[in-house]
């Protein structure tokens, strides 16, 4: 099956034409299933273009044990796992501040339009995008728009010219000032064509008649959804980024920035730009039910895709232009399942374990607060405590262990040396997305079925937890690039190595997986 992707670097290589652009997407929470079964409701020139025109890859495997956004994005970009391309989640616990941060954060850049505080410094390999702008020792343009932040940074990279994305709270385009390319056209959009002051008026309803959307109950036909964002409701930037509403507005920059930075028409070098969609469950649905929304998400998305496509055909020229597009490789279910459905559930507390879990370690050891924090499915010891006990650390995160494994609602339990000793092969998943350097020291799963409540922070973070084994998708789609459906699983690190080879530039330099070709 792996054929058709030799082809499309043979074809390029005997021809020996560059493409002038390349364009990378990544979709948080794309899903095969989806794509296929809503395929009568799509246009021609979004997803059935990429099926028809491109390499679809049907089954992309990130591999690690908890892909979200942000490490999937570096995933995809590095060509390596978190453990190694150093971004191994959204945000890490700071064991030294004694606070999570972002992963990306890093206090010496201000932001641009924000407070928040971010660079690509965390991010220790290269990427698709470094190698485009060294390939053209620094003549090619490099461009990300985003939804979030630190996505925007590990597609624009190290070297990339600029990277904006929509503030959560003020709806602004915001950037950091590690980069120094700030084009006018989002300044301008700031001002003259702010979000704030035209999201009063924005609508989100069904796109068609609810005849035509799959499987939807009789309540969900009599009473259609209808969403609008008033900017008295405090969450209102937060609501929107959720919606794909957010993605037409991603589209329209996208479609500036080709116009007004002639993106692909500055000459020799090659030219990139990034983008970011959602295609996350909408987590303001007002009934519990949101299969409808979800459909209509996807009918949206399609539309913004073929509208870029479009775009690039008129300004570039999709033969001269390279695209691939890739999932974030896991799928956060928004709806947790009645009680009156006797479904095996249950609630677990951070607060209620993590309290408990101290109480036993004071008992065997006597006063002292050895539960530092719960951040990201591990708790983090208090190590100064213990060492000043004289105890060892590894011991007391095995008592801990056993312990916890005893709890209802908990799974599994490991320690850190457990994760990193090799003794144990069914925990490669999670040894790919550890860094020891910041990792906790027990990692704990709580059962499926189960709501974990982290009613540690304000407001509380609830999160179903359920199994995303999901068919997640990637296309590639160029001139010469022959339509192929692959059903084989491919690793999401192949991604990074098959676009360079496919560009005739260098891999990232941490990339491992071998491009997708013989």
């Amino acid at each position: 099956m792996l054929v058709g992707l030799v082809s499309i670097i043979t074809v390029a290589q005997v021809n020996g034409s560059r493409p002038k652009l390349v364009v990378g997407i990544v979709v948080d929470q794309l899903r095969t299933d989806y794509i296929e079964s809503l395929e009568s409701l799509f246009g021609e020139k979004g997803f059935k273009r990429l099926m028809k025109e491109g390499a679809y890859l049907r089954d992309v495997d990130f591999v690690v044990a908890n892909p979200d956004a942000v490490n999937a994005t570096a995933m995809i970009y590095t060509g390596n796992y978190p453990s190694k391309n150093g971004v191994v989640a959204s945000s890490i616990y700071n064991a030294e501040k004694h606070k999570s941060e972002a992963s990306l954060n890093d206090p010496s850049s201000i932001g641009n339009f924000t407070t928040e505080t971010y660079s690509p410094h965390n991010l220790m390999l290269s990427t698709i995008s470094d190698e485009v702008k060294i390939d053209g020792a620094g003549l090619g343009a490099v461009y990300s728009i985003a939804l979030d932040p630190q996505q925007a940074i590990i597609m624009a990279g190290h070297a990339g010219n600029s990277a904006f994305w929509i503030n959560d709270n003020t709806g602004k385009w915001s950037t950091t000032t590690y980069y120094k390319d700030v084009p006018q056209l989002l300044s301008q959009r700031n001002y003259g064509k702010s979000l704030a002051s035209r999201i009063d008026t924005m609508q989100w309803k069904p796109a068609f008649s609810l005849d035509k959307y799959i499987g939807i109950p009789a309540q969900k036909r009599y009473y259609p959804f209808r969403y609008t964002f008033p900017t008295s409701d405090r969450n209102v930037y937060r609501m929107y980024l959720d919606s794909p509403l957010a993605n037409e507005e991603i589209t329209s920059v996208a479609v500036d920035y080709l116009s007004a930075l002639k993106l692909g028409n500055r000459g020799d070098a090659i030219d990139m730009l990034n983008i970011s969609y959602t295609a996350e469950p909408f987590k303001y649905v007002k009934d519990g039910d949101y299969r409808l929304e979800l459909q209509d998400a996807y009918v949206k998305l399609d539309a913004q895709l073929g509208r870029l496509f479009d775009a690039i055909d008129k300004h570039v020229g999709l033969s001269n232009t390279v695209i691939f597009v890739s999932s974030t490789g896991y799928y956060n279910d928004a709806v947790e399942d009645d009680p009156k459905y006797a479904i095996p559930s249950g609630k677990f507390s951070v607060k209620r374990a993590t309290s408990l879990l101290n109480s036993y370690l004071v008992a065997l050891h006597g006063n002292g607060n050895y539960v530092e924090t719960f951040s990201h499915d591990q708790i983090y010891l208090d190590r100064k405590q213990i060492e000043s006990k004289g105890l060892s650390v590894s011991d007391v995160a095995e008592e801990a262990k056993v312990f916890l494994c005893k709890m209802s609602g908990v799974s599994d339990a490991y320690t850190l040396a457990e994760i990193l000793s090799h003794a144990n092969p069914e925990l490669e998943s999670l040894r790919l997305c550890i860094n020891p350097k910041t990792a906790g020291d027990i990692y704990l799963k709580v059962a499926y079925g189960w709501t974990l409540v982290d009613d540690t922070t304000y407001p509380e973070v609830k999160k179903q937890v359920r199994s995303s084994s999901v068919l997640t998708p990637a296309f590639i789609m160029g001139a010469e690039v022959e339509s192929q459906v692959i059903n084989t699983s491919v690793k999401a690190i192949s991604i990074a190595p098959t676009i360079t080879q496919i560009l005739h530039i260098r891999s990232p330099n941490g990339a491992i997986a071998k491009p997708l070709a013989l």
